[in-house]
């Protein structure tokens, strides 16, 4: 059983009604959590959710924080909003380094899952902006300077390379289409035992004494789609395994 913080898969949607010559603002707050957390929470981890407009005040920003976690989750969430906390962005002081913390924890044994969507890796209009950041040296792959989606609306089918690696939980080798990804390169010392196309679906490698890894697609919809992360059973094998390999459940 692992103790795991997952950071963002959360948002909040404006829309407009415009009824004639009327119009009105509607807000609602969404959670695309619930697919991740629930089949791990059945398989007896401990998972702690941070939504999205809790990271810039909450995200933990030292050691002593993260040693509460074996394995901390970035899903959806950009890079600004871990490292820009209030007192740095609007009272204009410094503050801690909360990147650089992270970092240096996974160094010392810590564990690191980042999953796809539109602010992971490089993301919307390179907009996610990891790649200019520390965790750059921690992740497993490469990122893209540009927009790195590839939405594939017609379904991609991703192929399990090594349907036997310990971090695909028995999965299996048959897997449903996937709608979209952020294109990565893997590193050369990473271990990829599934892609998408020709890119890396899942990649995973060790940083100093920890270690870390990449899915990049998403955990829920849109880009996996509910025949991904609803119906196949091999979902939950999937991040349970991750999780378990990556923390050394």
């Amino acid at each position: 059983m692992a103790r795991i913080l997952i950071a963002g898969e959360s948002w909040m949607t404006t829309s407009t009604h415009v009824k004639g010559v009327d119009e009105f603002s509607v807000h609602s707050y969404v959670e695309g959590v619930g697919p991740l957390r629930d089949v791990l929470t059945a398989r007896g981890h401990d998972v702690v959710h941070l939504p999205a407009h809790l990271v810039p005040t909450q995200f933990p920003g030292d050691a002593a924080a993260l040693s509460g976690y074996d394995l901390v989750v970035l899903s959806d969430i950009g890079a600004n909003s871990i490292q820009l906390s209030p007192q740095v962005f609007e009272r204009f002081q410094p503050g801690e380094d909360r990147l650089a913390a992270l970092r240096t924890w996974v160094g010392d044994g810590g564990a690191l899952l980042m999953i796809g969507g539109y602010l992971s890796f490089s993301g919307f209009q390179a907009r996610a902006a990891f790649r200019q950041t520390v965790l750059a040296d921690v992740l497993p792959v490469e990122m893209l300077a540009e927009d790195d989606r590839v939405e594939a609306p017609a379904g991609l089918v991703p192929s399990v390379v090594d349907p036997g690696h310990a971090a695909l939980g028995g999965a299996g080798d048959a897997w449903p289409a996937l709608l979209g990804y952020n294109r990565v390169v893997a590193k050369d010392d990473a271990e990829v035992p599934v892609r998408v196309g020709e890119d890396p679906l899942v990649a995973l490698g060790t940083f100093g004494s920890g270690r870390a890894g990449a899915f990049t697609s998403d955990c829920s919809p849109h880009w996996a789609p509910p025949a991904f992360c609803e119906e196949w059973p091999g979902y939950a094998d999937l991040f349970d395994g991750l999780v378990r390999w990556l923390a050394r459940a």
